[in-house]
């Protein structure tokens, strides 16, 4: 849940038990460590950026980025990739060590856990500013009002469909549920399904369903409401149906991009990280348009992705300072926008936003979608860790079986109660 790499990026990663275990010693660990000041001796003019860039060509535009950055500001910039799953943990044994990097990007569903700890210092308190940029991606960076992280770029879900299969079977591209639900079984023939999702037991299929949810009026904090089962009995539906494969319950979201792609899906919902990718099949012709909502009139509310750039709490105030002024400069205009166009992303910044749209008009329906989205840890801050494990198990239980209403009693309790 969070956008970097196709792997490692901004769209929303599964998180074990494993992990969330260990957020339960991030205060500990970072405000016993890391608040303490660094132990290591840093060359004063080398800055490090942890993030989690690790697919080559992703990479390779941060190391860009850095460098125009670095030349502007007088400073070596230095880049530590790790895989996306390890971000987290990393930057906890850095703490521990007292060995934090300059600046963590962190993916922003888990950006609060370490915020809430103590271990990161508020961005307007290094000069950044929030200009130009839209409330909700302000919220996006920010825990309990303060302002941690400032985010480059961000994404959210679209509903992708192949032009040239709607066009031979004569249908409109869906807008509602019902439109949705009948085009879905219109298009399945064969081994080809109507619609590809994600419903996997891991944050990918939380970031899928959170629109369905959403636009129905459900809320996170609510898991057994008439809302949330409604939406999970809508997906319920277009498994029974035939529309949607079996192996949904188990596929994540670059699983629905191949099978999308292979021709054995019709549409999918998915995220810009996959348009690289989907341009590689020239014969493929795939536009997008906004999730369908529950009746017309509704509003479509996708789910935030992406990563924000952080300072922790090093204690060392001159170089936190700098850092501010090394995540002022890759987060500003400029800098988005080139990102954003390497990336299919959508800038943060508004004013890059308006020149992105103009640049790439055929995910216009992404910046709309982008426009009305809301981060998952809005409410919830920390705890949406222990509500999005509660929530994969009701998607494992309600899409094999169980009813709706049972599995998302069970979520609530689990959400409620942290087992």
């Amino acid at each position: 849940m969070t956008a970097h790499p196709p792997v490692a990026a901004p769209r929303p990663r599964g998180r074990s038990r494993r992990a969330v275990t260990s957020f339960a010693a991030v205060s500990v660990l970072v405000s016993g460590a890391a608040l303490t000041g660094c132990a290591e001796q840093r060359d004063s003019d080398v800055y490090t950026v942890m993030n989690s860039s690790t697919d080559e060509t992703y990479h390779r535009w941060d190391a860009e980025a850095m460098a125009r950055c670095g030349k502007r500001l007088g400073v070596t910039i230095e880049q530590q990739s790790v895989p996306a799953a390890q971000v987290m943990t990393k930057a906890l044994r850095m703490a521990s060590s007292k060995s934090l990097p300059d600046i963590v990007q962190f993916d922003a569903s888990e950006m609060p856990t370490f915020a809430d700890a103590g271990g990161l210092v508020d961005l307007r308190t290094l000069g950044l500013t929030t200009e130009d940029v839209p409330e909700g991606i302000v919220g996006f960076g920010s825990y309990k009002g303060t302002y941690y992280g400032a985010a480059r770029s961000v994404n959210t879900l679209a509903l992708f469909y192949n032009k040239d299969v709607l066009d031979e079977a004569g249908v409109k591209v869906p807008t509602t549920w019902d439109e949705l639900r009948e085009t879905a079984k219109r298009l399945t023939q064969g081994k080809r399904y109507g619609l590809a999702l994600s419903a996997g037991g891991a944050e990918d299929g939380v970031f899928q369903f959170t629109p369905f949810m959403w636009s129905n009026g459900g809320d996170e904090t609510d898991l057994d409401s008439p809302e949330v089962a409604g939406a999970l009995d809508y997906w319920k539906a277009l498994l029974q149906d035939g529309s949607l494969s079996k192996s949904t319950v188990n596929w994540t979201q670059a699983d629905v991009n191949d099978q999308f792609m292979a021709g054995n899906a019709a549409m999918m919902i998915n995220g810009p990280w996959q348009v690289e990718t989907l341009n590689t099949k020239k014969s493929l012709h795939w536009e997008i348009a906004q999730i369908p909502v529950p009746e017309t009139g509704a509003e479509s509310v996708g789910p935030l992705g992406g990563a924000v750039l952080t300072v922790p709490n090093t204690g060392d105030a001159e170089r936190e300072r700098t850092a501010g002024r090394i995540v002022g400069c890759l987060a500003g205009e400029k800098e988005q926008l080139t990102y954003a166009l390497n990336s299919w992303m959508v800038p943060a910044n508004e004013k890059a936003a308006a020149e992105w749209r103009a640049k790439v008009p055929e995910l216009d329906a992404l910046a709309d979608q982008v426009a009305a989205a809301r981060s998952r840890t809005a409410k919830l801050g920390a705890g949406w860790s222990g509500v999005s494990l509660a929530l994969q198990s009701a998607f494992q239980s309600a899409l094999t079986g169980q009813s709706s209403e049972a599995a998302l009693k069970r979520a609530q309790q689990r959400a409620t109660s942290g087992n």
